[in-house]
C-alpha cells in the first residue's frame, strides 16, 4: 500500500538521532526520567528501552484498529459459544477445575473487559499476524505511556516534532482507568455494600512475586486523581467476613468492593489458599465486582489458535470473520503423547512451539532459533508429552532501533517487532510495542519497550 508511512518516517528518526552522535543528552534525560517515574522490569529483571519509537501514520493505525476491534469481536462471539456449549468447551482442553471458574457469571454483560492481542505488522504491506491474546494480566500499559514521554524529552525527538506537528501518543493506563470504572458501573450490585457506589475501594488483586509493581503504581495513581482509593491486594489476604448480617470481600485494609484481577488462573490453581477460595466466592456470591471474572480466560490460553483453526469455528464465526481468522491467525494445532510430529520436524524452520497454558511471548520456542534438528526433536516430544501446542512461525518485521539504556548500542540495529493492541471494553485503545535485536519469538535476547507516536497525515 503505497499510503503507509512508518517505516519511512522510523527511518527518518534513526537519522535524526545518527545526526545528533546518538543524542547521548537526550538519552540521559530520558534515562532520568524513566529512574523517576515507574518501574519498567522485563521477565528477566532487566530494564531496557528503546530511544527510537514505533511510529504510525493514520494508515496503520487504521489497519491495526479495525485488525484489533474485528479481532476482539470473534474472541467475544467463541466466549459466547463456550459458556453456551459443554462440546465446543472441550476444545480448549481445560481440567474441571479451571472451566467451572470459567463458567461462573460475572453480574455484568460486557464478557471481555480488557485485552491486548499482539500483531506481527509488515509496515510495508500492511500484513498483519496475530502471535498472541493476554486478557488475564495484560502488561505493557504503563511502560508504553512512561518510554514515549522519556523520549519526548530527547532532542531528536524535538527535531522531529519540528518536522511532523500532527503527532498524538497514547495513554493507556486512563483508558483501562476508565474502562474499570464503565465495568463497574454496569455491575448488578453496583448500588449495595458501599456508602459511595460511585467511588468504589477498588483492589488490584495478584501475587506479589507475578506482580509488576511500576504498573500497579501508576493504575493506583491514577484512581486517586478521580477520588477512587486503590490498592494493591496479595491474594493470599483476602478474606470474607461478615458484620451487621453483610458479608464482604477484605483484606487487611478493609473491604474489596471491585477486584482488578491480575492473578492469572493458571496461577491461582498452582498456589492454592484462602485468599483464593475468598475470591472465587465473592465472584460467585455477588460480594464484589471481579472484573474480566474468570471467563476471560479460556481465550487467553494458546488453545485459542488451535480453537480457531478447528473446522467447527465455522458454526461460530460469520464468512467475513471466518476470512479474516484464515488470513491473519497462524495454523496451530495440539501435540499429545503419540503425535506424529513428522511434519514439523522436516519443516523446522516453519514452526514454534507453547505450552497448552496462558499466552506469553517469552515462552514460545521457534525451530528456526538456533537449535540443531536433533534439539527440535527433543523439544517437539516434550511438547508432546506436555499437551502443549505447534504453531506456524511467521517472521517478524524487522526495522531500525537504538537502545535507549546506557550500555546498549548507539548506532541502529535490526530488531524484531511485536505490537501489542489494546481493546477496553470491546474497543481499540493504543498500542504497547516492543523489539528485540535476537531471535525471533522465543529467545528475544535484547529485549527493548518502545514508545508509540502517530503521525497524523
Amino acid at each position: 500500500m503505497s499510503n503507509l508511512r512508518g517505516r519511512a518516517l522510523e527511518d527518518e528518526y534513526c537519522g535524526l538521532v545518527s545526526e545528533l552522535e546518538g543524542d547521548a543528552e537526550g538519552r540521559a534525560q530520558a534515562g532520568a526520567y524513566l529512574a523517576s517515574s515507574h518501574e519498567i522490569v522485563n521477565l528477566d529483571g532487566s530494564s531496557t528501552w528503546a530511544l527510537t519509537p514505533k511510529v504510525l501514520g493514520s494508515s496503520e493505525l487504521e489497519i491495526l484498529s479495525d485488525a484489533a476491534e474485528t479481532f476482539g469481536r470473534i474472541l467475544e462471539k467463541v466466549t459466547e459459544r463456550y459458556l453456551k456449549d459443554a462440546d465446543f468447551r472441550a476444545l480448549f482442553r481445560l481440567s474441571p477445575e479451571i472451566e467451572e471458574l470459567t463458567l461462573m457469571p460475572t453480574g455484568y454483560e460486557q464478557l471481555i473487559p480488557f485485552a491486548r492481542l499482539d500483531v506481527l505488522f509488515n509496515e510495508e504491506t500492511g500484513d498483519f499476524t496475530f502471535a498472541g491474546v493476554a486478557t488475564d494480566s495484560s502488561v505493557g500499559m504503563t511502560a508504553s505511556v512512561d518510554v514515549t514521554r522519556a523520549i519526548q524529552l530527547t532532542e531528536s525527538y524535538r527535531r522531529f516534532a519540528d518536522r511532523h506537528h500532527d503527532i498524538e501518543t497514547f495513554d493507556l493506563s486512563d483508558s483501562v482507568v476508565a474502562a474499570l470504572r464503565e465495568t463497574y458501573y454496569s455491575w448488578v450490585n453496583s448500588a449495595e455494600g458501599t456508602r459511595s457506589p460511585d467511588r468504589p475501594p477498588v483492589g488490584i488483586v495478584d501475587y506479589p512475586e507475578s506482580a509488576t509493581p511500576g504498573e500497579f503504581a501508576d493504575l493506583i495513581e491514577r484512581l486517586a486523581d478521580e477520588g477512587v482509593y486503590a490498592r494493591f491486594v496479595d491474594i493470599r489476604d483476602l478474606r470474607i467476613e461478615e458484620a451487621g448480617g453483610v458479608r464482604r470481600l477484605v483484606d487487611s485494609e478493609g473491604p474489596v468492593t471491585c477486584v482488578y484481577r491480575r492473578a492469572l488462573v493458571s496461577e491461582m490453581l498452582e498456589k492454592p489458599c484462602d485468599g483464593v477460595n475468598a475470591l472465587v466466592e465473592a465472584a460467585r456470591r455477588g460480594l464484589a465486582c471481579v472484573i474480566g471474572g474468570f471467563r476471560t480466560w479460556p481465550v487467553s490460553t494458546n488453545a485459542i489458535f488451535p480453537v480457531l483453526n478447528s473446522e467447527v469455528i465455522e458454526s461460530v464465526l460469520d464468512p467475513h470473520e471466518l476470512a479474516f481468522v484464515r488470513a491473519h491467525v497462524p495454523e496451530a494445532h495440539f501435540l499429545e503423547r503419540g503425535s506424529d510430529v513428522n511434519r514439523y520436524l522436516a519443516e523446522q524452520d516453519k514452526w514454534l512451539v507453547r505450552p497448552a497454558g496462558a499466552y506469553r511471548a517469552s515462552e514460545a520456542v521457534a525451530g528456526v532459533d538456533r537449535m540443531d534438528r536433533d534439539e527440535w526433536w527433543r523439544v517437539l516430544l516434550a511438547c508432546c508429552e506436555e499437551g502443549g501446542i505447534v504453531e506456524e512461525c511467521r517472521p517478524a518485521y524487522q526495522t531500525p532501533v537504538v537502545a535507549g539504556n546506557a550500555d546498549g548500542p548507539s548506532e541502529p540495529v535490526m530488531a524484531n517487532n511485536l505490537l501489542g493492541l489494546f481493546l477496553f471494553r470491546g474497543k481499540f485503545g493504543g498500542i504497547y510495542a516492543r523489539c528485540g535485536y535476537e531471535g525471533v519469538m522465543g529467545q528475544w535476547g535484547h529485549r527493548l519497550d518502545m514508545g508509540c507516536l502517530v503521525v497524523r497525515d
